[in-house]
């Protein structure tokens, strides 16, 4: 795929990896439509600096992904306000532990949200549109969705249906469409926190003995946008070898 005029929906792009990646993208030409929840003041942000590099080539969309009305607008709005749609991210996540004995509807319904049902509902949206263009989607998964994390019961589950959602939808939408995906290990510690000990269990879990990066995430996610042309259904491990432990 070429970047010239190709417009690259991420969701969750305010922060973190989602925000790297955006970076990345537009720093090949690509055009960007920024998706956000509750980081708009970053998204903005992010998007000013992208904009002030080559003009309107950065564009802001919040939208609550658990509320049908504001997903299901998200890829119309896109398409208002740059025309089309070549590749859909779909980065945001939700993450907390959901330890059997304590779960509530709340807490699966927010987890498979965000985790699962949004990349349906947005794949279903994005699909025409990719096909017009022959563009693809990239999924971020977790190894966790084939190795379980203890205590995350039902984020594993929702990580393991974006993994089976990824090789069915590329079928489903094949030829058209590439759909692939990304699962990362440990790149970034975790917002809240994690004391040293946790880190160093990670690490030592880890054949190559150390934490990613963002920029490995982004050479996996532009690989598989513009080089990845003969695959689909793939999901492709960026850990450090930890799925071998």
């Amino acid at each position: 795929m070429h970047a010239d005029s190709a417009v690259v929906l991420i969701t969750g792009a305010g922060k973190r990896i989602g925000a790297a990646l955006a970076a990345d993208l537009h720093a090949r030409g690509y055009t960007l439509a920024l998706h956000c929840r509750g980081s708009r003041a970053d998204a903005e942000a992010l998007a000013n600096t992208l904009n002030a590099k080559r003009g309107d080539s950065a564009a802001v969309f919040a939208a609550d992904l658990a509320r049908p009305s504001e997903r299901d607008g998200l890829v119309p709005a896109v398409l208002a306000r740059f025309g089309r749609l070549d590749v859909l991210v779909n980065n945001a996540s939700s993450l907390f532990p959901s330890p059997l004995g304590a779960v509530t509807d709340a807490d699966w319904d927010r987890l498979m949200d965000a985790n699962a049902r949004a990349p349906f509902f947005l794949a279903q949206a994005a699909a025409p549109h990719l096909a017009v263009r022959g563009g693809c989607i990239v999924n971020l998964l977790d190894i966790y969705a084939e190795r379980p994390k203890p205590g995350h019961t039902v984020y594993n589950m929702a990580k393991a249906a974006l993994r089976m959602l990824t090789q069915s939808l590329a079928l489903d939408l094949a030829p058209a469409v590439r759909v692939n995906g990304i699962a990362p290990g440990a790149i970034l510690w975790p917002e809240a926190g994690m004391d040293e000990a946790r880190q160093q269990a990670l690490i030592d879990a880890t054949p190559l003995a150390r934490i990613g990066s963002v920029e490995d995430i982004c050479a996996a996610a532009r690989y598989l946008i513009e080089d990845a042309r003969f695959s689909t259904g793939h999901v492709l491990a960026v850990d450090g070898g930890r799925l071998l432990g």
